[in-house]
């Protein structure tokens, strides 16, 4: 007898419904083809267990199943659960009635219970878009496939659980899960805030201007200086996630097995510190089974680079398309994937091994050409693709102990968000553009135009200070998100002259 029952496979952050054929019939010798790896082989052992607990057995016969399309390869244990009720159907000890009604994903114990599966959001979007009635799978991910709505989720504990639900002995009511309003409930609750940070009003200003324009930041100061209390807090300033970008970031996290029994949409900007021992894989994702690496986990969020030149330079160097592109592509012999990756890189660092180069009151003991032998750790083309070098002086005594209160997160972002209402209107008609630092080189001459005293400021800062050509387009980029700040529709002289000041590396001598 043959039955059809259904699964899906994940491939980047998109899932595909997988057939699984069964036919059981005259003979011996258990056949499983489709392109299967060995954790699906060996559920051969899983399933044969779990069904004896309860009283169910593999037919003595021949048993073929086939998991179509047949070219694409299958991963992963959670097919067990598929596989064992196109068996039991095939093999007339349950009813067929309800399978072409439901995905079903599992991956089975020796004693019938069920395991949580990873990318159970991609599985249940695609699910409600090819008109399945639910999506059966473990109990423990149901949380997460009920941010889909539309879609009748049974979360199961065991394999007899399923069986009796799609034998109609049982009624399991579908978990319901009012997603809108959770995520509005709980939209930009940041446990850190800017109004934890005393002093340090230039970093928070540049921190303000790379929030409103998308840019990338690199802090540069001393041990304790407060560059890693400042990077925590500056996803709480961003702009709040819309629902969209939410499903978005949720699905990668989803796929990643990063969601725990509790998930549930994201509702805050991601932020990832990863230690700077990180792999170029671990970083921008791949492997075997191709998996999203940091960079992706930070999607519309933050990437928090710690103490950089410590990084090894293979695994920066991976950075600079992605930063470019917006995305990490992932290409195999047989298949390519795509994950998005739009961040924020937020980046910190020493001045020099010792930390205390330009320090006020501490000396540097780093000898001669150290400093500059340190920073070169960092490559130019990656520091090319940072918008605003900030250096970071400690916080003096008094500043620590004040009394006034220090600007909210709330304030800030709400500055920040009418920043960006401004360049969505600008850059309405390109679908690809968001903010200012997205903008190309051939836009910035348009857009960020600047009169004749501009242009003269410009020329002298690029002489005097002897930045590189590479700082112009930045300069421009960054002045033009200041000018949004202050609500001008042209950039003005004053503008400009701040964005100068955020390009400590890319003055000559700096380090000398």
């Amino acid at each position: 007898m043959l039955i059809k029952s259904y699964g899906s496979a994940v491939q980047g952050v998109n899932a595909y419904t997988i057939t699984v054929e069964v036919n059981v019939s005259a003979g011996t010798k258990y056949f499983l083809v489709g392109l299967p790896d060995n954790a699906i082989k060996e559920g051969e052992q899983r399933i044969e267990s779990a069904l004896k607990q309860y009283g169910f057995k593999v037919p003595r016969q021949k048993v073929v199943i086939n998991m179509a399309p047949a070219d694409i390869r299958k991963e992963g244990a959670a097919y067990d659960l598929t596989i064992a009720m196109g068996i039991l159907a095939a093999s007339g000890q349950m009813a067929a009635d309800n399978l072409k009604n439901y995905i079903i994903m599992g991956e089975l114990s020796l004693d019938g219970s069920l395991r949580p599966i990873k990318g159970v959001l991609p599985i249940a979007i695609q699910a409600r878009k090819e008109g399945y009635k639910g999506f059966i799978l473990p109990a423990q991910n149901a949380r997460e496939a009920g941010i889909v709505n539309n879609l009748d989720v049974i979360g199961v504990e065991s394999i007899k659980d399923a069986i009796d639900f799609l034998d109609g002995k049982v009624d399991i009511k579908p978990l319901v899960v009012n997603t809108r309003d959770i995520f509005e409930e709980t939209v930009d609750q940041y446990a850190a805030d800017f109004a934890d940070v005393q002093g340090q009003e230039n970093i928070k200003r540049a921190l303000e201007i790379a929030a409103a324009g998308g840019h990338n930041v690199i802090m540069i100061g001393p041990p304790g200086a407060g560059k890693t209390m400042l990077a925590k807090r500056l996803p709480s300033i961003l702009p709040p996630l819309s629902l969209h970008e939410a499903l978005e970031t949720t699905k990668i996290h989803s796929v990643a097995g990063k969601l725990g029994e509790a998930a549930s949409l994201f509702s805050t900007r991601p932020y990832r510190s990863p230690h700077h021992t990180i792999s170029d894989v671990a970083l921008v994702g791949g492997g075997g089974i191709p998996q999203p690496g940091e960079i992706s986990l930070a999607h519309n969020g933050v990437l928090f680079l710690d103490e950089l030149p410590e990084f090894k330079r293979t695994v920066l160097e991976v950075m600079r398309q992605p930063l470019e592109e917006r995305r990490v592509t992932i290409s195999r012999a047989k298949t390519t994937i795509d994950f998005p990756a739009n961040f924020m890189l937020v980046a910190s660092m020493n001045p020099c091994p010792c930390g205390f180069y330009n320090h006020p009151e501490k000396e540097c003991v780093c000898g001669p050409g150290i400093v500059q032998r340190y920073l070169n750790k960092v490559s130019g083309p990656l520091l090319d693709r940072i918008d605003l070098h900030v250096e970071v002086t400690p916080v003096t005594f008094d500043e620590m102990t004040a009394t006034r209160k220090a600007e909210d997160s709330r304030t800030i972002r709400e500055r920040v968000v009418r920043a960006r209402d401004l360049q969505v209107q600008r850059f309405k008609e390109i679908n690809y553009i968001h903010s200012n630092a997205m903008m190309p080189s051939q836009m910035v001459k348009d857009i960020c135009q600047i009169n004749e005293a501009g242009r003269a400021l410009l020329k002298t800062a690029m002489e005097r200070l002897g930045l590189s050509a590479r700082a112009y387009d930045r300069i421009l980029k960054v002045s033009r998100t200041i000018a949004d700040l202050a609500d001008s529709p042209e950039i003005k002289i004053e503008h400009l002259a701040e964005a100068i000041q955020y390009r400590s590396l890319d003055r000559e001598g700096w380090a000398s």
